[in-house]
């Protein structure tokens, strides 16, 4: 998959309101506004939506998708970087209240959010520098990002001023336990959900 770039629009058109026509013009495709710049990314291929599938299984075994919390997938989180910065991380533990926290264009408060989830495609770098200091400014505790370019998994935690204050790298061999602030105890296998999301060539 790729991603493009689109600056801000011309005249006095809100920048939402481009990010939007573009939605409607390419069904399917991932429109988001990190530091005041469109970033369109195209529908997944395989191996990000097995990734992702795979990953659902612990966060619903520890019991996150229910009670206090839900695991949900492409819920829009609204970013304090600009005045129209939002996001749609692939997979995020809420408060189970996140319906009262919308603020505007399907996107919500980022204090519902316990944690936000991506799996890299061919436009990882997003993923490994905008969103890790767009996800730190608006406090969200944890940013897991699965890494399949590089077949690492990278947890940050303790966002302060700006940015994550712990970045942890794991390879392949590994277990993952996250923090417990996200409502339980979740672990990840490395090398299940890297394998996941590999590309299978017949």
């Amino acid at each position: 998959m790729s991603a493009a770039s689109v600056e801000r629009p011309h005249g006095n058109r809100p920048l939402i309101a481009e990010a939007n026509r573009i939605v409607d013009r390419l069904p399917g495709y991932r429109v988001e506004i990190i530091g005041g710049t469109i970033v369109v990314t195209p529908p997944p291929n395989v191996g990000h939506a097995r990734a992702l599938s795979r990953l659902r299984t612990p966060f619903t075994a520890a019991g996150l998708a229910g009670g206090e919390t839900e695991v949900l997938e492409g819920v829009g989180v609204w970013l304090p970087n600009g005045a129209d910065d939002y996001a749609i991380p692939d997979l995020a533990v809420v408060d189970a209240d996140i319906d009262d926290h919308l603020i505007e264009n399907n996107c919500y408060d980022p204090i519902a959010f316990r944690l936000v989830l991506e799996v890299t495609s061919s436009n990882y770098e997003n993923d490994l520098r905008g969103k890790v200091g767009a996800y730190a400014q608006a406090k969200i505790p944890v940013y897991v990002i699965i890494n399949r370019q590089h077949q690492r998994v990278h947890v940050l935690t303790e966002p302060t001023g700006g940015e994550y204050q712990t970045h942890r790298i794991h390879a392949p061999g590994e277990t993952v336990t996250l923090p417990k602030s996200i409502g339980a105890e979740v672990t990840l296998d490395v090398d299940l959900i890297l394998q996941a999301g590999q590309t299978k060539v017949s």
